[in-house]
């Protein structure tokens, strides 16, 4: 059974936006799940999309691996540090402004369930 990992730290996208596209993606075929990620129009299908790409590369370099029986069989999406910023309002007042981040981790394995 070869498993192979890969992530991506402080990516610039929410943990919540990001569980959005990684529920869509989860237990597919590694060939289906390309073609999720390709053709759905937000910020972090791109990003995972990338992350996937390489996961799969690493199988195939590395491992050895067959590209076609692999399976997506792990997505985590976890948050990472928030980034605090500040907005100048009226009367010399501030908001803030958090920009979230996360961590993304994939696995890919050829193992049958």
């Amino acid at each position: 059974m070869i498993e192979v990992k890969a992530s991506l730290k402080n990516a610039p996208l929410s943990a919540q936006k990001g569980r959005l596209i990684a529920d869509m993606v989860r237990n597919m075929q590694v060939a289906e799940a390309l073609d999720v990620l390709r053709f759905t129009a937000k910020k972090g299908a791109k990003l995972m999309l990338k992350l996937l790409e390489s996961a799969v590369a690493n199988a195939e370099n590395n491992e050895g691996a067959d590209i076609d029986e692999l399976k997506l069989t792990r997505v985590q999406v976890d948050e990472a540090p928030t980034l605090k910023r500040l907005n100048a309002r009226a009367k010399g007042r501030a908001d803030r402004i958090l920009k979230r981040t996360c961590h993304i981790k994939i696995v890919v394995s050829d193992e049958d369930e």
